[in-house]
């Protein structure tokens, strides 16, 4: 190898992280504005004339628990793509990326649903955006095990989210809670991906700051 092409490598591999990022912004435009393409059906299907009507506040609950969810999968999304993009294992990134993916189809199903309640989703995606996206990058320089172990912590949080909705939407509100199942019953089966790849435990502190952040975004999202 001559020096010339030594001293291009650095160059060459800044420019590729430089073509990623760029691709990573137009995917976030995609995300925010929800034209990223999905490949799953909506679970809860075409409206039917004889479903039960809601009333005007357990519309509003709803429709505050279910952009609590679609602000999760904004943050679920960008997490999983940061932790992918400096990730140097080739089948743990292909996990993440998997489960990004099927995060879009989540992402879709709870844009429908505000539709379909006349909502709208939060305001603030674009920030929980870049801060989920950051904090990816961070958690995927921890090591793989580590990397993993954020997935299957973030998983698991979002899985007792989720049972705590169930808990609370309005027992007639049918289309929502098949939603929500459909959702909840992806996120174990991404808990268990990760954990069946290698995932360890996070330290209590990690794991304490996450719910920390949890508790302030879906506060936040379920009025604003």
């Amino acid at each position: 190898m001559t020096s010339s092409s030594i001293s291009s490598v650095p160059w060459q591999r800044r420019r590729t992280l430089l073509d990623q990022l760029l691709a990573e912004g137009g995917r976030a435009l995609q995300v925010l504005d929800g034209s990223v393409p999905h490949d799953r059906a909506y679970p809860a299907g075409p409206a039917k004339p004889d479903e039960p009507a809601l009333s005007p506040d357990e519309s509003r609950h709803s429709a505050g628990l279910m952009r609590v969810n679609h602000v999760g999968e904004i943050c679920a999304q960008a997490l999983y793509r940061g932790q992918a993009l400096l990730c140097r294992d080739e089948s743990v990134r292909a996990v993440l990326y998997q489960a990004a993916a099927e995060e879009v189809d989540h992402l879709a199903w709870c844009r429908q649903r505000l539709d379909e309640l006349q909502s709208r989703p939060s305001i603030l995606n674009p920030l929980w955006y870049a801060g989920s996206f950051g904090l990816g990058l961070a958690a995927s320089r921890a090591g793989v095990p580590h990397n993993l172990g954020f997935m299957a912590e973030t998983e698991r949080q979002v899985e007792e989210h989720l049972d705590g909705h169930l808990s609370t939407l309005p027992e007639h509100d049918h289309r929502s809670r098949q939603v929500v199942t459909q959702m909840r019953d992806d996120e174990i089966g991404h808990r268990a991906t990760a954990e069946h790849h290698g995932a360890v435990p996070l330290p209590a502190p990690v794991r304490w700051a996450m719910r920390l952040m949890s508790k302030v975004m879906t506060t936040s999202a379920y009025r604003i």
